[in-house]
């Protein structure tokens, strides 16, 4: 298992890009919002990861989340967290970010195009949802260490 450290200063990184989406969701900057949430979901899924002893380098944190739950690798608790959580984690993968980097590009559409308050609600949303989930998933591992 990684250290605690590790996994700490992966929740660490989820908060302050948490901070730095409801800072943008106030200034109406939606996608820098979408974009910061991405970012939450991303640390805080791998910091899930990481208490199980998987890399912090894996990509795609839903399905080898999804993949802890399948084996039974898990506790029935915690699985029932990481189901959750899946669903925000599979919508906010590879796509959404790629658009909130680069925006459509076979339709020219830039990134401040594609976004609007609906999508920032909802991603910010999300990474809410993560946060919390992930951290309760975290204090529930280290409490049975």
């Amino acid at each position: 298992m990684e250290s605690h450290k590790d996994v700490e200063y992966r929740l660490e990184l989820a908060r302050g890009f948490l901070n730095e989406a409801e800072q943008d969701y106030a200034l109406k900057r939606w996608r820098a919002c979408v974009s910061c949430s991405i970012l939450v979901l991303e640390n805080s899924g791998l910091a899930v990861l990481m208490l199980f002893g998987v890399s912090p380098m894996a990509h795609k944190p839903a399905r080898h989340l999804s993949q802890l739950v399948s084996e039974g690798t898990v506790t029935k608790e915690v699985a029932e967290l990481i189901e959750q959580i899946l669903p925000e984690l599979e919508k906010y993968d590879s796509h959404e970010k790629m658009l909130a980097k680069y925006g459509n590009e076979s339709t020219y559409q830039l990134p401040w195009e594609l976004f609007n308050e609906e999508e920032g609600s909802l991603a910010i949303e999300s990474a809410r949802k993560s946060m919390r989930l992930c951290s309760e998933i975290a204090a529930l591992v280290l409490a049975a260490e």
